[in-house]
């Protein structure tokens, strides 16, 4: 437990759920001074990626590169990320297929806005998004696989049909015609 007025363990708690991520609010919120961020940066403490979003220098490089920056970047007003990682970036997270996106792939809501300009390394689709749609994987807001391959569909129907392919010679026949029976039982149930 973080001792009262330790703003470095407080915002070591923040940064350890975002994958060493943080934002100027919740480092404000942590206790340091909005003057003294420029400071940490200087001084190799933080690191900055981008307007509003930090990085703690000490922290490993997160297996996922910069997907948890990019989610704190689509914050709304009440501080809480919008997005969800979707098409071939969530695909690429379920390790369904060989999908190895350049940029990152996030969904937000149609009425999403931004004073900023989206990161080269992003691609803004825009959805909207039912709760049973999407989960939370390493920290990040990800679409289920089925709604990620619907999105792609659409966008990239090659990509659909590679992946297809990809996966019924990975998958064994055995568990193929299994999940196939499975998957009738249940229907209409």
């Amino acid at each position: 437990m973080p001792k009262k007025n330790d703003p470095f363990a407080a915002l070591m708690t923040v940064a350890q759920d975002q994958q060493g991520y943080f934002t100027t609010k919740q480092a404000i919120e942590a206790g340091y001074a909005d003057n003294t961020h420029p400071y940490h940066v200087h001084a190799g403490n933080w690191e900055r990626v981008c307007r509003g979003i930090y990085r703690m220098a000490h922290f490993p490089p997160p297996e996922d590169g910069e997907m948890m920056a990019w989610l704190l970047w689509s914050r709304g007003r009440d501080e809480k990320p919008v997005a969800a990682m979707s098409h071939q970036t969530a695909l690429s997270l379920f390790e369904l297929g060989d999908f190895n996106p350049a940029k990152v792939h996030m969904s937000v809501p149609k009425t999403f806005r931004r004073n900023s300009p989206t990161p080269k390394a992003v691609v803004l689709h825009r959805a909207t998004l039912a709760p049973t749609e999407v989960t939370r994987l390493r920290g990040l807001m990800v679409c289920r696989p089925l709604r990620a391959l619907s999105d792609l569909a659409s966008t990239n129907p090659d990509a659909v049909a590679k992946a297809r392919r990809l996966i019924k010679r990975k998958a064994p026949a055995g568990a193929r015609e299994s999940a196939g029976r499975s998957q009738s039982r249940h229907v209409g149930s």
